[in-house]
């Protein structure tokens, strides 16, 4: 996965402003149900089109760009969670097991 590391909330401003989908996938280092999340999401996301840009978030050292997410995109703070963000907006929010990249796919036009 060519994953691009969420560090600042600058690039919160960059992924509301992009013109088409984004994904963020929020993951707990400490976590056993996010690590395995993050690994069937890997196994899986290379269905996802090559032109969607990915973001990583290791929220424990980025608490902070966490709660930055849940104000942004107006979601309850999950870990692991995947936002996919479409225009500026979540238009699906995914956490624990349910994280789906057969879902997400169905919502990419």
């Amino acid at each position: 996965m060519n994953w691009t590391q969420l560090d600042n909330t600058v690039q919160l401003q960059d992924i509301k402003a992009h013109n088409g989908y984004s994904i963020i996938f929020k993951h707990s280092t400490r976590c056993s149900i996010s690590m395995m999340a993050k690994r069937r999401f890997e196994m899986d996301g290379e269905t996802l089109p090559k032109e969607i840009p990915l973001y990583f978030l290791d929220l424990i050292k980025f608490r902070e760009i966490s709660n930055q997410i849940a104000s942004d995109f107006a979601v309850h703070h999950e870990s692991p969670q995947l936002l996919l963000i479409k225009d500026g907006e979540c238009i699906l929010d995914q956490s624990h097991g349910g994280i789906s990249v057969d879902e997400a796919l169905t919502m990419i036009e």
